[in-house]
Order: structure tokens, then C-alpha cells, then sequence
């Protein structure tokens, strides 16, 4: 009697044993792959910086349970990024767009396809630029894209079919700063300054220096703005600053 249990036990044993091995079987079937693979960039685009686009992710059929949504979930996540992948940035504002040009400031002129047009050009004292075939252009008063068309269209006149053209400014005027301040006199301008950034470069306010009587001069189209500002105007190339004393 004891030994027909022990077998009838160990019988009960494989068959419950058997059973789960076919349960666990059945919930780890699936119907298709497991998870998708994204492939890799190729080396143009790891190199330059062109945008990856990744493929859709495919669904992934499972028979349910733990294992099933673990890669349903898998299939489901957006796709890494390739090492060294940069989303694209928006372009920066052109300052200079609509600045208008005048006595002293330097282009860069670029006429594509004619390397003996192309060139650095300073705009003299006259208001205009000298270039090769079409010899004098106006440019104090017009934007860089007013220039360029201007120029296309005397090139357009006799000289070249199609030009194109593009005018961009290369530095600009300078500005004048005097009065109370540690250095005064003629300095570069930078794009975005304001009249206490010049005041800097000028060395700081003098001990003598009424600071807050600072009087800037704007020329445009022949004639002239004074004003008392804050320390916070900004400036424009070409514009004289001056700094007022304080009797006590």
C-alpha cells in the first residue's frame, strides 16, 4: 500500500507539472515579432547633421498576460534619437534687414557666379559704393536688400543676364561718445547697444559726470533728433552720445 501511493503521488506530481509548463506556454505565444528593431542612421547623416526620421512603430500581436503588454508597450515608445542628432533650431532675426545704410559702414556684396564682383565695399562719404562695370551706387538711406536690388538691376542693364545679388552688412558706422565719461571719442558699434554699454566701453562715468542727463543725437535721412534718454535706449550706429556735468 505505501509504495502504489508514493507512485500514485509522483504521477499527480509530473501531471500538475506538465500542466503548468503548458499554461505558461500558451500565455507566452505571440502572433508576431517580439519587438522591432529601429534601424541606424547611416554615416551621411551621423556625419552632417541631417534629420533622422525614424519609421512608424509596428504593433506587436501577443496572446495577453504579463509578457504581452510588457512588449506592447515596448512597440509603442517613440523611437531613440541617434547619438549626436540635433532637433533643428529657428533661424536667428537679421538685424540688419531693415537697417538703412549710410557714410561709413562696410558691406559684403556677393554677385553669384562673378567672383571679380564679389567683395567687401565701404560706403564713402558721398553715401555711395564704387563697384567694378557699374561704377557708383547710391546706398545711404536704402536697406541691404534695396541695395542688392539696385545693383542686380544695373548688372541686369548690359552686363549680366540674371544676376543675383545679396548685400549684407559686414560692420557697421561707429558711434561717438563725449562729454563726462573716462575716454570719449569714436568707437565700433556692436548690434543691441544701449546707451550704458557705450558708456562702458568709454571707460565709465567720470567723477564729474551727471549721470542721469545723458543726451544721444540720431541722423537719419538728412536730419538730426536730440533727446535726453535713459540709461537703457538703444543705440544706432552713427549715433553721438554726450554726457553732462555736474556742478556739485
Amino acid at each position: 500500500m505505501p509504495v502504489a501511493r508514493a507512485f500514485r503521488s509522483s504521477i499527480s506530481a509530473v501531471s500538475l507539472a506538465a500542466s503548468a509548463a503548458l499554461t505558461l506556454g500558451g500565455c507566452m505565444q505571440t502572433a508576431g515579432p517580439v519587438a522591432y528593431v529601429q534601424p541606424r542612421p547611416d554615416l551621411d547623416s551621423m556625419a552632417y547633421g541631417q534629420p533622422y526620421s525614424a519609421p512608424p512603430p509596428v504593433a506587436v500581436a501577443n496572446g495577453g498576460g504579463a509578457i504581452g503588454a510588457l512588449t506592447n508597450s515596448f512597440a509603442s515608445s517613440p523611437a531613440p534619437m541617434p547619438v549626436g542628432y540635433a532637433a533643428p533650431m529657428a533661424a536667428p532675426m537679421r538685424y540688419d534687414a531693415s537697417y538703412h545704410l549710410d557714410a561709413g559702414d562696410k558691406l559684403r556684396v556677393v554677385v553669384y557666379g562673378q567672383e571679380g564682383l564679389t567683395n567687401s565695399y565701404s560706403i564713402d562719404a558721398g553715401g555711395s559704393i564704387t563697384m567694378p562695370l557699374i561704377g557708383a551706387v547710391p546706398a545711404r538711406g536704402r536697406t541691404p536688400a534695396g541695395l542688392a536690388g539696385e545693383i542686380a538691376a544695373r548688372l541686369r542693364n548690359g552686363y549680366i543676364r540674371e544676376p543675383s545679388v545679396a548685400v549684407e552688412v559686414e560692420s557697421y558706422r561707429p558711434f561717438f561718445i563725449l562729454g563726462e565719461v573716462s575716454a570719449p571719442g569714436q568707437y565700433p558699434y556692436v548690434p543691441n547697444m544701449t546707451v550704458e554699454s557705450a558708456v562702458a566701453i568709454a571707460g565709465g562715468f567720470s567723477p564729474r559726470a551727471k549721470r542721469d542727463v545723458v543726451t544721444v543725437t540720431h541722423t537719419e535721412g538728412g536730419g538730426a533728433m536730440r533727446a535726453v534718454v535713459p540709461l537703457g535706449t538703444p543705440l544706432a550706429p552713427g549715433d553721438t552720445v554726450y554726457v553732462g556735468e555736474r556742478w556739485f
